[in-house]
């Protein structure tokens, strides 16, 4: 098992945000967090890296029990995040940005990691020398992706890569995050594009209100009336 939360539970203050949390990554999966803003999907990845610290339960990554290691310790143990927003460094290039990702990595890997980045994200090798505040959304988001893989993960977080990308860049993102699970790097996904985060993941979860409130096989979730009914606004009564 690559990863597990176990009756995890986080709050801010007096409030309540991540109630009992029982979660499965399994290795080389897509897991795919769905729900509304606000359910909880941001605060379950990065309590990974202790930001929040989870009040009461654990994080489990291959086996051991992560859940009180530094933050900044919890990359070296081949973890990655690509965050909401990208958060990338507009004044740097392109290429300086991969660069900070790959800090905690031996530097004889760099080269083909590069090119495994290049390979997935060509428009970035054109780029590499722009700032990449320049960069369209779409390709932002590329390089906030490549900057994470380049750090050599076994685990990447997303979370949202979709967001605020149009129709086809949206195909494009999910389409590369199956190739990243299918070479070998598990990942978990926070994701508002219901139909199509479920089309390329293994498993999905329904959060709601910091906890889950469906799960299960992706394909098998996507034909759940939770899912029809309110995310995807298709009725479900007198059907058959």
């Amino acid at each position: 098992m690559m990863l597990e939360f176990r009756d995890v539970h986080v709050h801010y203050g007096p409030v309540h945000a991540l109630r009992g949390i029982n979660l499965r990554v399994r290795e080389g999966e897509i897991v795919t967090l769905i729900g509304a803003n606000g359910a909880g999907k941001s605060t379950l990845m990065t309590s990974v890296f202790g930001a929040p610290r989870i009040s009461s339960g654990q994080i489990v990554l291959r086996g051991e029990d992560i859940s009180r290691v530094p933050s900044h310790n919890v990359s070296r143990l081949g973890i990655a995040l690509s965050p909401e927003g990208r958060r990338i460094f507009p004044r740097m290039t392109v290429l300086e940005n991969l660069r900070l990702g790959a800090t905690f990595v031996d530097p004889g890997h760099w080269g083909s990691d590069i090119e495994r980045v290049f390979a997935l994200f060509p428009i970035l090798q054109q780029r590499q020398e722009q700032r990449a505040g320049t960069l369209s959304g779409g390709e932002q988001q590329m390089l906030a992706i490549g900057r994470a893989l380049v750090s050599r993960p076994r685990l990447l977080l997303l979370d949202e890569p979709s967001l605020g990308l149009a129709p086809r860049m949206v195909d494009e993102m999910l389409a590369i995050a199956r190739r990243i699970a299918d070479a070998g790097t598990t990942v978990l996904m926070a994701e508002q594009n219901v139909r199509k985060a479920l089309a390329v993941a293994d498993q999905g979860h329904v959060m709601e209100r910091g906890g889950f409130v469906a799960g299960g096989p992706a394909k098998q979730l996507a034909r759940s009336s939770v899912i029809r009914e309110a995310y995807l606004g298709v009725p479900t009564s007198g059907s058959g």
